[in-house]
């Protein structure tokens, strides 16, 4: 995937999981996102409720830049970008407890609600070196 572009959301039917659901829409052949790398993403998030979207990198016409692992972002992100490469796409289902919970950031998310959000890895840098198999 050398230039994504911005995806569309499905909210999958049924119920909404109550553990981090995370499922490979495009695996990426770069470097690997680990605790302590610093990654750029592009991202659309919406209400696994609702199906709106709430938040995207898109709108904003730039990346968004974390460290895996710092704590800095939601618990959902920390762990569900874990193993994704660069070039990858991600579907990441969020419950709430690994979420906003109960204080929501804005009126777009309501309380305690289930998020859904693809993510497209564009960069990875620093942290440990990876290690291949050989």
């Amino acid at each position: 995937m050398s230039e994504p572009t911005k995806p569309g959301v499905e909210v999958p039917g049924g119920d909404a999981p109550t553990e981090l659901t995370v499922r490979d829409l495009v695996i990426g052949d770069g470097p690997e996102a680990q605790p302590g790398r610093v990654v750029h993403v592009h991202y659309v998030g919406v209400t696994f409720a609702s199906g709106r979207e709430f938040d995207s990198s898109w709108e904003r016409g730039r990346p968004f830049k974390f460290a895996v692992g710092g704590g800095k972002v939601i618990k959902g992100w920390d762990r569900g970008v874990r193993g994704m490469r660069a070039g990858g796409r991600r579907e990441i289902i969020v419950p709430p407890r690994l979420g906003y919970g109960r204080q929501s950031p804005s009126p777009l998310i309501p309380a305690d609600s289930t998020l859904i959000f693809v993510v497209d890895l564009l960069t990875v840098a620093g942290g440990p070196p990876e290690r291949r198999p050989a």
